[in-house]
């Protein structure tokens, strides 16, 4: 081996922790992406199969001409985590303002399945209507409560559902 490939050689060892670093870096955004596309997919499927079961947040929806047959308590709940990678693209975007995207995208999927967990508990009771629909969030785990610490988030869907006779 010549001098200048035992050089050469002797870079790459030198750089090879930055080259691992770069490498997982970049094998964790792809597989987060991808994480995070196939979520939408499975939202997106379910949503089209619980389409028949209105979801209103007022109660003024109620049919009064029908008779009610039975009334429950639903709710659902969901917990998205944040990854470093979005955490790391908002810190970034804080320094110069504006939209925080990848904490829009955490707290859209989270609502979404929190109603669709909602609707499936609703589904096995057969209702007719979802009414006084509710959503809460908050953060919880290792950051919560720290100055711009998120760990995951909480989202909780809560409504009554209604049953009218037959």
């Amino acid at each position: 081996m010549s001098n200048e490939n035992l050089a050469i050689f002797q870079i790459i060892l030198n750089n090879l922790d930055i080259v691992f670093f770069i490498f997982l870096f970049f094998l964790g955004l792809v597989s987060g992406s991808i994480a995070e596309n196939n979520h939408y997919k499975s939202i997106k499927k379910r949503e089209e199969e619980f389409i028949n079961i209105p979801v209103v947040n007022s109660g003024d929806f109620i049919d009064e001409t029908r008779e009610i047959e039975n009334i429950y308590f639903v709710s659902g709940s969901c917990v998205v985590a944040l990854d470093y990678f979005k955490m790391f693209f908002a810190a970034i975007k804080q320094i110069f303002g504006g939209r925080i995207e990848s904490y829009e995208t955490l707290i859209d999927r989270g609502r979404r399945e929190a109603i669709l967990r909602l609707k499936e508990k609703a589904m096995k009771k057969n209702v007719d209507i979802i009414i006084n629909l509710r959503i809460e969030t908050s953060s919880i785990g290792q950051n919560a409560g720290q100055k711009g610490g998120i760990g995951s988030v909480e989202v909780f869907a809560y409504a009554t559902a209604i049953s009218y006779r037959k």
